[in-house]
């Protein structure tokens, strides 16, 4: 097959995880973007490709800068690449590469590097010791040139409900997956364990990984001095971890690029197919909080432009920020997580283990999966999701060229199949329960429950519960499926 030269090629990977105890000489994040590009050079045998470049574009982040792309464009020796800032979302990564290839495909482009990080760690680590760290960002800057813009995630009541935090809107989808597979408390804290073991056992082998100490699924899900419950069903070992000192950085340019600059051509991967779908923004809108009508769109258009199905794929990157987002990934593809497999869910361990550098996670995902299709050859799917559950990106990745060309596309979702439901923020009745989390305290204390459900005309309304023998027993027994009286002020009793 003759190969079109502008077909888009991954010619360079790299990630870059820093472990400085000291954050008054720890790097910035565009430090380590910088180290992380210059390293993906180096990966492709090919470090003066970088002056070459075309594109500088940069997944957006938890700092100050105004254009990180600029600052690291012009550390690498790249003064005439023009540069892009995502908003923050899970799939900017997936949807950033996406488009750099759909740019070089269309002979927009021939070099681009797509480059995202952060330095929590080190930040963190900062505050508690009151020092301060260095900060490199360039006032003088024009704000880069937008991808995607800010990330939608609840309605201003759900927000005033208490739909605030992913670490508490996750654990209540994960409530309405284990009532929807009529499972005991015991039994679903049993399995996703052992789900989660299965992350943990790929993050103990990735020497990126911020956690690489194995644990059994009972140490995963039981709390302890160095596990506490956070917000029930989860403990700390079950919730995304952002405290890492992370970045990565990808390399794609067209065919005759990678040609002209000698890169081996078993250094080659090739990105086949990207989509993406919504569902609404706003979980309370959503018929079903344990199923995703967008993420089964738009994974099953990704084989269907692909020519291939999921059982055909090699090697799999489930966006895993919390145990919810792979079950319900996982329902929504055909994927079947109860049966022994001896393909891995993950290339790096998860947003728990591996860490998950906020927007960038699967930015380290695809650097990840980069080198994985080096060393055993064949494709490879890398999901992102972003919001609670609300946007989803699919991208597959292989080592033989596209037949048809690279393919980008936007899934249709059939809202008559599964329509939304409409918002009654002014309720207050009897409703039911159809998921709910409980916060607790540092000292493992229950503080509060988030509550949403279904009113007798299909609407759903969100409260919270603030009673001690409430709260205890939420822990212990199942209240999906109960009623509940939700009060004008938002307090739900049972």
């Amino acid at each position: 097959m003759t190969l079109d030269p502008r077909t888009p090629v991954i010619i360079g990977v790299a990630q870059v995880t820093d472990r400085v105890d000291d954050p008054e000489v720890a790097r910035t994040p565009v430090e380590l973007m910088t180290d992380a590009l210059r390293s993906a050079a180096i990966d492709a045998g090919a470090p003066g490709a970088l002056a070459g470049l075309d594109l500088v574009a940069a997944v957006g982040g938890m700092w100050r800068y105004r254009d990180p792309g600029r600052q690291v464009a012009t550390a690498v020796g790249a003064d005439d690449a023009t540069t892009l800032l995502t908003g923050l979302s899970g799939t900017s990564p997936q949807r950033l590469l996406d488009h750099l290839a759909s740019r070089i495909a269309d002979g927009h482009l021939e070099a681009a590097a797509m480059v995202g990080g952060e330095a929590f760690r080190s930040r963190r680590r900062a505050r508690r010791l009151g020092v301060e760290v260095r900060h490199d960002a360039d006032p003088e800057l024009d704000p880069a040139e937008r991808y995607e813009g800010a990330l939608d995630m609840a309605t201003d009541h759900e927000m005033g409900r208490g739909v605030v935090e992913p670490g508490v809107v996750y654990p209540l989808f994960e409530t309405a997956i284990r009532h929807s597979r009529g499972e005991s408390v015991a039994e679903h804290r049993n399995r996703i364990g052992t789900l989660w073991t299965r992350f943990n056992a790929v993050a103990v082998e990735n020497p990126h990984a911020a956690v690489r100490r194995p644990m059994t699924g009972t140490e995963i899900t039981t709390p302890s001095k160095d596990n506490r419950m956070v917000a029930a069903p989860y403990t700390k070992a079950m919730m995304a971890n952002n405290s890492v000192d992370q970045a990565s950085a990808v390399l794609i340019v067209s065919a005759a690029r990678a040609a002209a600059l000698g890169v081996p051509r078993d250094r080659w991967v090739f990105p086949l197919v990207g989509t993406q779908a919504n569902d609404e923004a706003s979980p309370g809108a959503r018929h079903d909080l344990h199923r995703s009508p967008a993420a089964r769109a738009a994974g099953n258009l990704a084989f269907e432009l692909a020519g291939t199905g999921l059982d055909e794929v090699d090697h799999l990157d489930i966006y895993a920020c919390f145990p919810a987002s792979v079950q319900v990934c996982a329902l929504e593809l055909g994927l079947d997580l109860d049966s022994p497999s001896d393909r891995p869910l993950t290339v790096t361990g998860g947003l728990t283990f591996a860490g998950g550098p906020h927007s960038n996670s699967v930015g380290q995902s695809l650097a990840a999966m980069a080198g994985r299709l080096r060393e055993m050859p064949g494709t490879g799917l890398v999901y992102g999701n972003g919001g609670y559950l609300g946007k989803h990106a699919f991208g597959l990745y292989g080592t033989e060229p596209p037949v048809g060309g690279y393919i980008t596309a936007s899934a249709e979702v059939d809202r008559r199949a599964t329509p939304g439901r409409t918002p009654d923020p002014g309720f207050a009745g009897r409703a039911t329960i159809d998921g709910y989390s409980v916060s607790h305290d540092r000292d493992g204390n229950p503080t509060r429950a988030l509550v949403c459900m279904l009113t007798t005309s299909g609407s759903r309304v969100w409260g919270g519960a603030t009673d001690p023998a409430t709260l205890d027993a939420m822990v212990v027994e199942e209240f999906v499926g109960r009623e509940a009286e939700l009060d004008p002020d938002g307090e739900v009793s049972v």
